[in-house]
């Protein structure tokens, strides 16, 4: 996949989240970069079961089968070349569904461990750049994103992929809040236009940094 992966990842449909990632969307696409919006309440996940199947070769998980989509999604986050997780924060916190899914990262934790310890950390997966955008209908708390921020960064560190930029938004609880301050809108886009560029630009060479 040579499009930026905008993964939406709130269980709402058009919520505040999912119009972060349409803001940055537009901007990425008039930078010239193709951007896919994969909404992940479309997908059936199962959530881990704590069987530790997966800390055994070759790592694969006993619930990717029957109609199960959670290797689908891992991917298709492998295979683009920039992934932005926009999500809301419920309770200090990452929504349901999504944390089912990185809960599901687990057999990359167990592959990865075997590898530090075989080959002194050389990662199976090439690296991966991630931008996080996180909405909070609470307009104040000094800790608020960061449950989400932590779990976000423990995910992503064994398959290889690191949160390079976030956009961190608090006292959106709906779509009119966003709508409500143009200024923020107008930030999206403008980084989305940033991150757009750059993908472009390296697309010849497959990095961005």
């Amino acid at each position: 996949m040579n499009r930026i992966l905008a993964l939406l990842c709130s269980p709402r449909p058009d919520g505040v989240s999912d119009n972060l990632a349409r803001l940055f969307a537009e901007g990425a696409v008039e930078a010239g970069a193709g951007v896919r919006l994969e909404p992940l309440r479309r997908y059936a996940i199962a959530p881990c079961i704590g069987c530790g199947a997966c800390s055994r070769p070759p790592h694969n998980c006993v619930l990717a089968k029957n109609g199960d989509q959670a290797e689908e999604l891992f991917s298709l986050l492998q295979a683009a070349p920039l992934v932005l997780l926009a999500a809301p924060v419920y309770f200090y916190a990452l929504p349901a569904r999504f944390k089912a899914f990185i809960d599901r990262g687990q057999r990359f934790w167990a592959a990865r461990s075997q590898a530090d310890a075989a080959k002194g950390g050389e990662s199976l997966l090439p690296p991966k750049p991630v931008l996080a955008a996180l909405a909070a209908g609470r307009p104040r708390g000094g800790q608020l994103f960061n449950g989400a921020l932590l779990t976000l960064k423990y995910f992503l560190a064994p398959q290889n992929a690191r949160i390079q930029d976030t956009r961190l938004l608090r006292g959106l609880d709906k779509p009119e809040d966003l709508w409500a301050r143009p200024a923020v809108c107008d930030a999206l886009r403008a980084w989305g236009r940033h991150w757009g560029e750059r993908v472009t630009a390296r697309a010849k060479d497959g990095r961005v940094e």
